[in-house]
C-alpha cells in the first residue's frame, strides 16, 4: 500500500468557519498577534492570551469536519495516509483521520509552563489562570506560538521523506518552517496541490487542483483511485 502524505493549513479549517491564523490586516480574529500568540505576551498578560485561546477553543468545539476533512479520512482505505497540519483544531481526529501530526499543537489540550512535554486534555473550552500542572506551576494552550521552535518538525520530515504521494491542501506554502517540507519530498513522488487560489509554487511539478478543499479533495482522490 502506497504512503501518501498530506501538508493542511488554513484553507481547510476555514470551510468550517475557523480562522486559524492572521488576516491580511495582521490580525488574529481582532488582535494583534504581539500580544496573543508568543511567549512575551504570555508572559506579560496571561489572563489575556487565556481568553483569547478560550475563545477559539470553543469555536472549534462548535466548528464541524468538513467534506475536505472526511475525504482524507476516506482515503486511508486505500492508502497509508499521514497528515501533517498547521492546524491547531482537531478536525482532522473528528472526521476519522488516524494519522494526524500537528507542526503547531493542538488548541483542546494544555501544557505545563515549565515542560511542554507534559500535557493534558482539557475538558470542556475553558482553561483559567488557576489550571495548574503536576509542578504547581500554570498551564497555557499547547500550541506553538510566535518565536518557538516547532518539535514535531523533524517527525514531519522524516514521514515527507517516506511519501510516494505528496498533497499540499489549504496552505498558500508561505508560512515557514512547514513550507519548507516540499524540499524533502522525492523527486519522483507524485505531487497534487488543492487550493482556492494556488501560488506559485517554484520548480516543484505539482498537479494543480485549483478549487477549495471540499471540493478539490475529492477531485484529486478520483484521479488518484483512476490510477493516475
Amino acid at each position: 500500500m502506497k504512503n501518501i502524505v498530506v501538508l493542511t493549513g488554513a484553507g481547510i479549517s476555514a470551510e468550517s468557519g475557523l480562522k486559524t491564523f492572521r488576516d491580511s490586516d495582521g490580525l488574529w480574529e481582532g488582535y494583534n498577534i504581539e500580544d496573543v500568540a508568543t511567549p512575551e505576551a504570555w508572559q506579560r498578560n496571561p489572563k489575556l492570551v487565556q481568553q483569547f485561546y478560550n475563545e477559539r477553543r470553543k469555536s472549534v468545539l462548535e466548528a464541524e469536519p468538513n467534506e475536505g476533512h472526511t475525504a482524507l479520512a476516506r482515503l486511508q482505505r486505500n492508502y497509508n495516509v499521514q497528515i501533517i497540519t498547521q492546524n491547531i483544531d482537531d478536525l482532522h481526529e473528528r472526521a476519522g483521520s488516524k494519522n494526524v501530526l500537528h507542526l503547531h499543537g493542538i488548541i483542546t489540550r494544555a501544557q505545563s509552563d515549565v515542560d511542554p512535554d507534559l500535557t493534558y486534555p482539557i475538558n470542556g473550552w475553558e482553561l483559567v489562570t488557576s489550571d495548574v500542572c503536576e509542578y504547581g506551576k500554570p498551564l497555557r494552550p499547547h500550541v506553538v506560538w510566535f518565536g518557538e521552535a516547532v518539535p514535531n518538525m523533524q517527525r514531519a520530515v522524516s514521514c515527507c521523506a517516506r511519501a510516494d504521494i505528496f498533497a499540499v491542501i489549504g496552505t498558500s506554502l508561505q508560512v515557514y518552517p512547514a513550507a519548507g517540507l516540499t524540499q524533502y519530498v522525492r523527486t519522483e513522488a507524485l505531487k497534487y496541490i488543492v487550493d482556492v487560489r494556488i501560488p506559485y509554487t517554484g520548480n516543484i511539478p505539482f498537479r494543480k487542483i485549483e478549487q477549495p478543499a471540499t471540493i478539490g479533495v475529492s477531485l484529486m482522490i478520483e484521479e488518484l483511485l483512476a490510477g493516475l
